[in-house]
């Protein structure tokens, strides 16, 4: 009887370590011998587990949404009891948007979007994103209704935008890591309660 293939296991275990080269190195920097460098094979076994270095990317983007999706449930099972979904992720992000430097995948995937491949994966991490936070805007505000707030699908879309922006700050330095918190902070609990103080 064959062996099953470890394939899926290989890909779960390189994803991280790729995720971080392309956050280093952009795309069009990170050569595939860089990247077989990084996760310790050659070059060959990457190319077993995945076609080519824009299969790898492509890759690497939808791990960027995955890693967050997978931290922000993890923070939700130990905050039982501290205040809705919402607001716990909220406190979060205030506290560590950006820090892994994963957002880099995805501005590099900007820079390649008129490639459809990544641009359809583009599309779909975004929306993954989008649907995310809308499920918990809508359930923060069925239990706390803000009449006044801005609707909760485009209030998604705003914190999203709030994210690029904290991101973009922190690249270039514009804000001080006190002012970004404070911007996801005060921005994301005006989206989220509709609040105007």
């Amino acid at each position: 009887m064959p062996r099953p293939s470890r394939i899926r296991e290989k890909r779960e275990s390189l994803l991280p370590v790729l995720a971080d080269a392309f956050t280093e190195l952009g795309y069009r920097r990170a050569t595939t011998a860089a990247l077989a460098e990084r996760c310790g094979v050659q070059e060959n076994i990457l190319y077993r587990l995945w076609p080519d270095k824009k299969a790898m990317f492509v890759a690497a983007i939808e791990y960027v949404y995955d890693f967050s999706e997978q931290t922000w449930l993890r923070l939700l099972e130990r905050r039982r009891g501290e205040g809705s979904a919402a607001q716990k992720l909220l406190a979060f992000e205030a506290e560590h948007h950006g820090e892994f430097g994963h957002y880099r995948i995805i501005f590099a995937g900007l820079s390649e979007a008129d490639d459809p491949d990544v641009r359809e994966t583009l599309r779909r991490v975004y929306a993954r994103f989008h649907r995310f936070l809308l499920g918990q805007i809508v359930s923060h505000r069925q239990a706390a209704p803000a009449p006044q707030a801005l609707p909760a699908d485009l209030a998604a879309w705003a914190v999203i935008g709030l994210g690029t922006v904290s991101n973009i700050a922190r690249e270039l330095g514009a804000l001080s890591d006190a002012d970004r918190r404070r911007l996801i902070h005060t921005v994301g609990r005006q989206l989220l309660e509709g609040d105007s103080r």
